[in-house]
């Protein structure tokens, strides 16, 4: 791939077209593992130059001036001001709520615009999702003038809370005799607390999208802790996110992630090195041992013990080292440029590690057990660890990301198959984007091109263990499955909402009742096979196949053994499904759901 040019699979476009669908699929994933997504280095370069020159030095500027510090160059002088630190963490929370952070840009298939967020969230219309249906005042899938007016709001007391000078604060001048600039001002934070609490419950996708499930428990210890309990709770939560994120690595499903984010990271040229990351390439695409070593010790052992460690350390020595092995793991992560593109969330996590545990350290009074009360520890701790325990328990409850299940591979996904033509559809839906497939047209892309680009998305999702159940619903469902345009549900969510952050609950039911409102699909004309994480433990996955015309018309679940063991091309054809529950016939005549023997035999 050049700078401005991206990388083209080396196939025709028209013979490739015409190829069935896991054939394509098997071309793509081959080429994945080789050149990733084939995004040319611009697209890169503009990444790098939003998060370091926009995002870091912007928001240092910003943090050091409204706080009469030195500028950003003068590190020593800044780097463990509390004041900054909160301010950071306002900043990156507005510019989440913008979407102009994570799930930004191309690599997230948001081609024109590049940010979706405020374009989507500031317009009434555009299609809102509630998280609860019990909770009053919240019907409706429709942002309404009031939804638009909070959502300003918010960003507005963000926005204050940041630029505003700090305050003096009496347990961080007992704490820190010599601090001159104070703390931010609690009563600027009860208005983004309250705004994001109340979006919350009216629209998930804005409080996902402001990762109000890390950064809400922050800006809570912000306004209510005093100094010392306050840098003590950062830590516990920190510490609870990335245990969190490497817990739900156990399991079979986190070694396939690595493997495709190593071939999409640009900072790795050596094609070699990318292939060392599966079994025997081209032929087993499986992880190699390679590739299972750097998910289960540089991932999950690595964001389990180096944060125990940071978090009851008392050595110098010790905690310089895991401080430095944290930083080192989330600059990697940015290196790597995954499709959610998290890249500042990773950056703030960095500048949090040395600024919680570096500024801040155990055996200068801020250990765990330096807290003012027992009772507050058990507190913080079970507001913590409620969402993840729960949302491992029942993954259908909670969505991934308060349940601490960071690119985890353990994932709720879909992919949506339709009839030709019939994706035009989608763009009957009040929204601020077109499909991708007319974003990457209007970018420049040949249409025959546009078309392959973005099936090499759905090749990406091939490679991870819960598309080859997909992959096999649908292609065991739906005869026609190989002239379908099959499109990855996130991708396509990303159009439609103007987020997504890997979180398939944003497209489940709900969604795809509230596009088929305007979108007025005929039955068959889109059917989607969407998939919930496996429950800590259960060893299965919990599919519906989904006529956006008919609702719910399967039920049904995979074995997760079955899902890894195969490749993602699915040479041996679909894995075994097991079938529990299917729409009555007579409601279901219209669509083309092919009835197929269940696993044991019997009639499905």
């Amino acid at each position: 791939m050049g700078f401005t040019k991206p990388h083209l699979p080396a196939v025709d476009p028209d013979t490739f077209l015409t190829k069935p669908l896991m054939e394509r699929m098997r071309i793509l994933a081959l080429d994945w593992a080789e050149n990733g997504f084939g995004s040319p280095k611009m697209v890169h370069t503009i990444y790098i130059l939003k998060v370091f020159v926009f995002f870091a030095i912007g928001g240092l500027t910003i943090a050091t001036l409204t706080s009469d510090l030195p500028p950003f160059w003068h590190v020593s002088e800044w780097w463990n001001e509390p004041i900054v630190y909160q301010k950071v963490i306002l900043w990156v929370v507005l510019l989440e709520s913008l979407n102009v952070a994570g799930s930004w840009g191309p690599l997230a298939g948001k081609v024109k615009p590049m940010t979706g967020g405020f374009h989507f969230w500031a317009r009434p219309g555009t299609i809102r999702l509630r998280p609860w249906k019990w909770v009053p005042l919240t019907a409706g899938n429709r942002r309404t003038w009031g939804d638009v007016a909070l959502y300003i709001a918010l960003l507005g007391s963000l926005a204050v809370a940041l630029l505003s000078p700090g305050v003096p604060s009496a347990s961080l001048s007992a704490a820190l005799p010599d601090n001159t600039t104070g703390l931010v001002s609690p009563y600027l934070l009860i208005a983004p607390i309250a705004l994001l609490i109340i979006l919350g419950l009216r629209d998930k996708t804005i409080f996902l999208a402001a990762r109000g499930e890390q950064y809400l428990p922050a800006l809570l210890f912000f306004a209510i802790l005093p100094f010392a309990d306050m840098i003590i709770a950062l830590k516990m939560l920190i510490v609870v996110v990335w245990v969190g994120a490497g817990f739900s690595k156990f399991g079979k499903h986190f070694a396939s992630v690595i493997p495709p984010m190593v071939s999409n990271s640009p900072g790795m040229p050596f094609k070699s090195v990318k292939r060392a990351h599966y079994r025997d390439f081209p032929r087993d695409m499986k992880p190699s041992r390679l590739a299972n070593f750097m998910a289960h010790v540089n991932g999950t052992a690595v964001e389990i013990v180096a944060p125990l460690i940071l978090l009851f350390s008392t050595n110098k020595w010790v905690t310089l080292g895991a401080a430095l092995l944290m930083i080192a793991f989330h600059l990697f992560i940015v290196s790597t440029f995954p499709l959610a593109v998290p890249l500042e969330w990773n950056v703030v996590f960095a500048f949090a590690t040395a600024f919680l545990f570096l500024g801040f350290p155990n055996w200068e009074g801020y250990a765990v057990t330096d807290m003012s009360s027992l009772w507050l520890i058990a507190l913080i701790a079970a507001g913590l660890l409620f969402f993840p325990v729960l949302g491992n328990l029942r993954p259908d409850k909670v969505s991934f990301l308060p349940s601490m299940r960071q690119y985890a591979g353990n994932w709720a996904s879909a992919l949506w198959a339709f009839t030709p033509g019939a994706e035009e559809k989608l763009n009957r839906v009040t929204r601020s984007a077109g499909n991708q497939i007319d974003q990457f047209i209007e970018f420049g892309y040949e249409p025959k091109w546009a078309e392959v680009t973005l099936q090499k998305t759905i090749a990406w999702r091939s490679m991870h263990s819960q598309a080859r159940g997909l992959f096999s619903l649908l292609i065991s469902r739906l005869p026609d499955a190989d002239q379908r345009t099959v499109r990855e549900a996130e991708f396509l969510c990303n159009s439609v909402i103007g987020f997504n952050f890997g979180d398939g609950h944003l497209h489940n039911e709900d969604f795809i009742h509230a596009v088929q409102d305007e979108a007025q699909f005929e039955p068959g004309e889109a059917v989607i096979a969407w998939v919930e994480s496996e429950a800590f433990g259960s060893g299965v996955q919990h599919y519906k196949l989904i006529d956006a015309a008919l609702g719910v018309i399967e039920e049904g679940t995979w074995k997760v053994a079955d899902a890894v063991a195969e490749q993602p091309w699915l040479p041996n054809g679909p894995i075994p499904l097991r079938r529990s529950w299917t729409l009555p016939q007579q409601a279901s005549h219209q669509t083309v759901v092919q009835s197929t023997p269940s696993s044991e035999g019997s009639p499905a």
